[in-house]
This record gives structure tokens, C-alpha cells and sequence, in this order.
């Protein structure tokens, strides 16, 4: 039974040269570092551009001064310890603070530090929040990664939210079957945790974070195929990272082979203006365009994915420009009165973020018919 080693110490990747490892380690210094043997494979170490190094070797530009930690705020949704309830319908709770690997451009790379306490050993106040709460139909398990948990302490969350019978949906928000897809494959428990859980009436969503194609290997295909037959349902979400999935034939081949293998692309995501991330990120209208490109590629079934930013104030959607306006609209939004509002922007080609945008031209809600706010 193969199980891959982690590493956890850029001294044991002998494939980077010593000075560079010694640079690198101001890096780790900051921000958390791990991978293993199985996805150190992956790289082409004669490609000093390889898009698979660039998800988990550190980066000198790391260190750039921009962004924050939480920028999302999501700190402000905690509604208990672990527990943010930031959508009417949705609750996150934070199950742990391990990953399989760390990604350089993770978004919540604040809860790997040691002076962090939003993650919590006991879910019960979570737990009784939701129950407690019958508007809540769906429950995201993330962390951290909660395949990274064993399948008994996974066992303890998923069975009291499954006693909840408001609860319809679970969803597991995982890289593990991307990062070491030995961990699902090896694990007949895991299969039978699913099958018990993953009901006729109530999935679980088993939520993939395939970044590129090359992550599709046999083995990931294979745990992902497992997952499947168990009766969870599985789809995929990926964040548009520089040097990673930016061309829109990657980011096509990507969409394509998820397609092929029964994995829908689910969201998009805009890279978030997270401390160290300045150098993965990609400006929102160019991020429109290279996932316009890569959707002319694709059939129907594959074009399924949105383009979003996990703004503060909610998931907001680009849904498309012209050479002159960007057009916005909530996809999901924390306050209930901004549902569905749509938005028009003059363009700014440098902005990375939604509140990088101050020239509103038009705005338009279900409770407001369209107004203009400046020169159509």
C-alpha cells in the first residue's frame, strides 16, 4: 500500500538548488509550507515555469507587500467558534487547520498561523448553531481539508449534521484527492462513510480543487471514480492563478477533461487580494477574457463553470464588458436586499478586485428598477 511522504522542509526537495532553497526559506518563514512525494512527481523540475512547482514551491515574490490576510473578511460572518454563516442558506464550518499540501495562493493561509484561533477542535456550539437555524440547507466543511482528518473524527462531523433534518446537503470543500489520491484509494472506510451518508434524497458534494490538467493523473481519476459510485456527487472549483491555468487553452484542456470524466466545473474564482498573492493574481478583466477564450473550446458541458469573486459582501459575478463597462451581478450576496443586483462599471484594467471599481454607471435589483448613476 503506497502512502507518499510529506515534506515539509525545502532542504529535503534537493531538485531546487541550495542558495535558492536558503532564499525561499524567508518565505516558509512566513508562510506555511508542505507537499508530498506523490505530487512532487508531478513537476517538471527542468521548467523552471512549471505550473504545478508554482501551486506549492514558495516564491520569492511572495514577500510583496499586498493584499491581507482575511479579504473576504470572513472573520465578521463567525457567528460561533468555527462556524461563519455569511448566506441565508449556508453555513461553513471550519473543521480543521491541515491541508493535504499548502497552496502558495490559498486564500485562508491566515489559519495556518500560529496566532490563529478560528478554527476549533469542538464543533458542538457549530453544530447546535445550525440546528438551531432551519433556514440552513446546506453545510461546506473546509478548513483546513477535511479529507486530510481521519475518517472516524470526519465520521463525528457528518453524523450530527446528518441527525439535523433541515440539513439537505453536505459539502466537502477538498484538495486531498488532488494532492494524494492514495488517501481516498486506500481507504475503504471512506467509501463506506459516503454510502451510509450520501443519501437518495441527501447528497454530499464532494467540492475537487483541480487547478490544472496535469493534476488529472490515473490515480486522481480513479479516487474521484470511487468517490463517485459511493452515490456523493463531485464537482470542481479552481481559483484563475498566474503561471498556473492563465492560458485559455489550459484552462480549457481543464474544463474539457473534468467534462469527460463526469466532474462539472462549478466556479471560477477571481484570485483574492490575500497577503503574498500579488503574484498569482490576474486583473478582473483579464481574468473575463482568458475565461471567455478558454469557454469557446468547450462544449455545453463544460462551460458550466462562473467566473466569481468572493467578495465581503458576496459572491459577485462578472458577466461580462464591453470596451467600455464591466458588467457585475450578486451571484450570492450577504445582505438579502442585494440578491441578484446587477451592477455596470466604467472598465478599469487594473483592478484586481471588485473594490478596485468606483465609477458606477448603472445599477439595477429586484426591489429597484434599473437607475442610472452617472452618463449612460
Amino acid at each position: 500500500m503506497y502512502k507518499p511522504k510529506y515534506i515539509t522542509n525545502l532542504d529535503q526537495i534537493t531538485e531546487i538548488p541550495a542558495g535558492e532553497r536558503k532564499k525561499l526559506k524567508k518565505v516558509t518563514e512566513k508562510f506555511m509550507f508542505r507537499t508530498n512525494e506523490y505530487y512532487q512527481k508531478l513537476i517538471n523540475w527542468d521548467d523552471p515555469d512549471d505550473p504545478i512547482r508554482r501551486i506549492v514551491i514558495p516564491n520569492q515574490a511572495e514577500l510583496a507587500t499586498w493584499g491581507r490576510l482575511d479579504a473576504s473578511d470572513e472573520e465578521e460572518y463567525t457567528v460561533v467558534p468555527g462556524l461563519e454563516h455569511k448566506y441565508e442558506f449556508t453555513a461553513l464550518l471550519l473543521v480543521n487547520d491541515v491541508c493535504g499540501a499548502y497552496c502558495r495562493f490559498c486564500f485562508r493561509k491566515r489559519i495556518f498561523m500560529n496566532d490563529n484561533d478560528e478554527v476549533v477542535r469542538d464543533i458542538t456550539a457549530g453544530i447546535n448553531y445550525i440546528r438551531e437555524h432551519p433556514e440552513i440547507n446546506n453545510v461546506l466543511l473546509t478548513g483546513g481539508d477535511p479529507l486530510i482528518m481521519s475518517t472516524n473524527k470526519l465520521e463525528n462531523v457528518i453524523r450530527p449534521l446528518r441527525e439535523i433534518e433541515h440539513v439537505q446537503i453536505i459539502r466537502i470543500g477538498t484538495k486531498v484527492p488532488v494532492f494524494n489520491p492514495y488517501r481516498v484509494l486506500n481507504d475503504p472506510s471512506l467509501f463506506d462513510l459516503f454510502h451510509k451518508y450520501s443519501t437518495d434524497e441527501k447528497k454530499i458534494y464532494i467540492m475537487a480543487h483541480f487547478n490544472h490538467p496535469r493534476e488529472l493523473t490515473r490515480e486522481a481519476i480513479e479516487g474521484m471514480n470511487r468517490l463517485r459510485e459511493t452515490g456523493a456527487v463531485t464537482v470542481n472549483q479552481t481559483p484563475l492563478i498566474r503561471g498556473v491555468n492563465d492560458d485559455p487553452n489550459v484552462l480549457a484542456e481543464l474544463f474539457n477533461k473534468l467534462s469527460y470524466i463526469g466532474i462539472p466545473p462549478y466556479y471560477l474564482f477571481i484570485c483574492r487580494p490575500t497577503l503574498g498573492n500579488k503574484t498569482y493574481a490576474i486583473p478582473v478583466e483579464k481574468a473575463f477574457e482568458i475565461f471567455e477564450q478558454a469557454r469557446m473550446k468547450c462544449s455545453g458541458l463544460a462551460k458550466r463553470s462562473r467566473l466569481v469573486m468572493s467578495h465581503s459582501t458576496g459572491k459577485i459575478e462578472i458577466v461580462g464588458q464591453t470596451e467600455e463597462r464591466v458588467y457585475f451581478r450578486y451571484h450570492r450576496a450577504a445582505n438579502p436586499q442585494e440578491k441578484a443586483r446587477f451592477m455596470i462599471f466604467k472598465r478599469n484594467p487594473n483592478a484586481y478586485w471588485y473594490d478596485d471599481y468606483d465609477e458606477i454607471i448603472r445599477e439595477y435589483s429586484i426591489e429597484n428598477p434599473y437607475r442610472a448613476i452617472g452618463p449612460e
